[in-house]
Parts: C-alpha cells; structure tokens; sequence
C-alpha cells in the first residue's frame, strides 16, 4: 500500500451530507474484478449527464468536471460521508480516481475504516472549519492547494491558515507505514509459526491431513 506522509494537492469541495457509497460509485459500475478502472464510474450519477459513464459525456455544472478542479486529489465533504453499504468499492473508485485524503466533519464507520486499510486518509474538522478551507481555495483552487502533514496532523491553506486534526495512533501508523492488516499480520509471521509447531505437538489430531 502507498505510504501517506505528506501531500499536497487541489481540493475539490462537494459540500454535501450523507454523501452515500451508491452516490460514490453505484452498484451498476461494480463490473470489474480489478480495483483499476473504477475511477471513470467515481460519482457516475454527478459526473456524467444521465448517469452514462462515457467519455464526451461530462456534467460541465459538477465540481470535478471543472477546469479549476482538474486533477483533484483532495475532496472536502458534508457530514456522514461514505454511509449506506459497506462496499469497498466506494474507497477503490476515489484511490483509483487519484484521491488521497477526504475530509469530513464525520464520516460512515465501515466506510472510514476501509479508508485506512486502502491508503485513503480520512481527516475529520468541524463544518465551519471546511467551509473556511473551501472559501480559501476557491479563490484559486490550482494555485490555492491543501498541504497535508499527517506526521504533524495538519491541514494548511493560504499563509497562516493551519488546522490540527486527530486520528487513532495505530490507523496513523498503518498509513504512514503504508500497511494494511495482511502486512500486520506477515510481520508476526514468526510468533505464529512458532505457534503452530507447538500445536502440532499438543494437538497433532488437529493438523492431520
């Protein structure tokens, strides 16, 4: 998984609440087995006119169509962000897309979780907190980047404007290191082999073939 130390990117707001895993990818879009790909069906419904992923086909009035907002990697979000389903779609299309960091006054717990585990930093400010980063950038959104020090737990736009969020030291691990939960187990590799050879001895019945 890609480590995640520091960033800094064009944010792209979309200022609304409850934004679901459906909006975020419908279930009609969850074609492939690959995780690549998906980020051409990421917001389908908003991105494209009907709904209908196809190239020429681009809503001008959404945010992430728009020239000011090319190449966004950073989203500033409404409360409750990624609720609904657990699908770990929803988080494979916005790494996919080229998002690294989402930020939200509060996020769907399944959904914030598989954020970690895929490399996606979910960072949690207060809604007037966002609205100020947003006013900030859309001054000039290429020009005006977020600057993201997850090390420090800071979000920084414009001179001066920095704000400190938190996050649970083991998920800022995970992500600094670049691990997900397989990577975690691999590094007790040796304790569970261990493990295993005295299973063997005490309950050879159990490992019989």
């Amino acid at each position: 998984m890609k480590k995640f130390t520091t960033h800094s990117g064009v944010a792209a707001p979309i200022l609304r609440i409850n934004i679901d895993t459906d909006a975020i990818i419908p279930s009609r879009e969850m074609k492939r087995v690959s995780r690549k790909g998906l980020g051409v069906s990421l917001f389908a419904d908003w991105r494209y006119e009907n709904g209908i992923v196809q190239r020429g086909n681009e809503s001008p009035d959404f945010v992430l169509n728009q020239p000011d907002y090319l190449d966004a990697s950073i989203l500033l979000t409404g409360q409750n962000m990624g609720c609904g389903s657990s699908r770990e779609f929803a988080v494979w299309a916005l790494t996919d897309f080229g998002i690294r960091a989402i930020i939200a006054p509060s996020f769907g717990a399944i959904f914030y979780t598989n954020c970690i585990r895929n490399g996606l930093l979910p960072i949690i400010l207060d809604a007037s907190t966002i609205n100020e980063v947003a006013a900030a950038v859309d001054q000039d959104p290429q020009a005006n980047k977020v600057a993201i020090d997850l090390k420090q737990s800071t979000v920084a736009v414009l001179a001066g404007q920095q704000y400190t969020f938190k996050i649970e030291a083991s998920y800022q691990k995970l992500l600094l290191e670049g691990l997900d939960p397989i990577d975690l187990t691999l590094r007790r590799q040796q304790i569970i082999e261990q493990f295993i050879a005295k299973d063997r001895l005490k309950r050879p019945w159990a490992h019989a073939l």
